[in-house]
């Protein structure tokens, strides 16, 4: 890579692990609201399920607005906007300034991808190799950021713990900050492109170039919905709402298994559930390189489906795994961070493959407000199910959605495959 390349990949990067850093703390953080503000499993469920649902709200919009602005602005604007969510969320002493801060941090969090990927592929020479590293970059904060949470957890009180979750944002920033690139070299560098795609892991959406008015954006969109494109649209609405309510209340639900009560050492309480989930993310990385590796060498529609009847069967495998004992339990768990995540590189590939390539950079967008938009319903969805019904009864119909990504793929393949 050139110089450009490199500052844009290191800005990048930065940003990436700050976003998944954050998001995939926050569930850790809800075994205890839902003590502290005594309320239900469905309130504390809705009320993140609006943060999330501010992400795909603001995915549409955040491509124009780094158009409009510049990528480096917006995501500048999102990492100080997360960091500050989480001192927000430290300080709330009633549940109304949780929720506010939560809808600040779904806010803040939707300016991230449409910006950084419109920077990526508009700025970088050697787009793929720009793209796999912020990907990378993206894992790493899946990873730490569950992880940082639970060793903090054990020994602080969860406002102090929030509190200081706004500290890595600042670092983030003043190295960010120093980082200087064209915005557009990649362009330049290329003549004839077609409009930008991606290879993103999280499927994230670019930019919509070339949405400059409300009348562009309807008739884009009408020429988008066609066809196979709302099969496959539908399989990321479907994907968002198993998703974020399985990952919100894991941790919530492995708490509560005998195999994980807490255990003393040193004299504080540990929590190895908190451990297991940050694990079970941490095998997400490695299950993103093998579904991009399915997607190269057999159909799309083949590794979706097989995907998501592995995910219908360890949902349904779930409470017998954890009354088998440890051993079967940490499988089980295994093999769902696994295939949740390898499902991600195969899910865009579909919806490259169902998208015209003037209209790429909108169906990303799409993705985006698929996954996270209406995928925020899972989140109350979950909520609601662990309070009115049983463990069982969540896992059996986290297990039906999944199993209708199955029976979609399965109309992609009769309907709309080619070949």
């Amino acid at each position: 890579m050139n110089r450009n390349d490199r500052a844009i990949v290191g800005f990048a990067t930065i940003g990436h692990s700050m976003f998944h850093l954050y998001e995939l703390a926050i569930p850790l953080f809800i075994v205890y609201w839902l003590v502290d503000f005594d309320v239900s499993a469905a309130v504390i469920g809705t009320l993140v399920g609006g943060g999330l649902a501010l992400i795909g709200l603001g995915a549409l919009v955040s491509g124009v607005l780094a158009d409009e602005y510049g990528s480096k602005r917006l995501m500048m604007a999102a990492i100080v906007g997360m960091g500050g969510s989480f001192l927000l969320i430290g300080i709330s002493p009633r549940l109304e300034v949780l929720a506010i801060a939560l809808l600040v941090w779904g806010a803040a969090s939707s300016l991230y991808h449409p910006a950084a990927l419109s920077l990526l592929t508009r700025g970088t020479a050697e787009r793929g190799t720009a793209l796999a590293y912020h990907g990378a970059a993206g894992n790493v904060g899946t990873a730490l950021g569950p992880f940082a949470a639970a060793v903090l957890l054990t020994v602080a009180p969860w406002e102090w713990v929030a509190v200081a979750f706004a500290a890595p944002a600042l670092l983030a920033v003043a190295i960010a900050v120093r980082f200087e690139f064209d915005e557009t070299a990649g362009v330049e560098a290329r003549t004839g492109e077609a409009a930008p795609s991606t290879d993103d892991a999280d499927g994230a959406a670019p930019t919509t170039d070339g949405v400059t008015d409300l009348r562009g954006f309807l008739a884009q969109s009408r020429h988008l919905f066609t066809g196979g494109f709302l099969v496959a649209f539908a399989i990321m609405m479907v994907h968002g709402v198993y998703s974020r309510g399985i990952l919100s209340f894991l941790p919530e639900i492995l708490a509560d298994l005998p195999l994980f009560a807490p255990v003393r050492i040193g004299g504080e309480a540990v929590e190895p559930s908190q451990y297991v989930f940050a694990g079970l993310l941490l095998l997400g990385s490695g299950g993103q390189y093998v579904g991009g590796k399915l997607t190269d060498r057999t159909r799309t529609e083949y590794a979706l489906i097989a995907t998501y009847a592995v995910i219908v069967g360890v949902s349904v495998a779930f409470l017998p795994a954890a009354a088998a004992g440890i051993a079967p339990m940490l499988v089980v768990c295994g093999a769902l961070g696994v295939t949740i995540y390898m499902s991600a590189p195969i899910r865009q590939a579909l919806l490259a493959e169902y998208s015209a390539a003037d209209v790429r950079g909108l169906s990303f967008g799409y993705f985006y407000l698929g996954v996270y938009g209406v995928g925020a319903v899972g989140t109350a969805l979950a909520g609601i199910v662990l309070t009115y019904g049983t463990t069982g009864t969540f896992f059996l119909v986290f297990a039906a959605i999944a199993a209708l990504a199955v029976g979609l793929g399965g109309v992609l393949l009769v309907r709309f495959a080619e070949g």
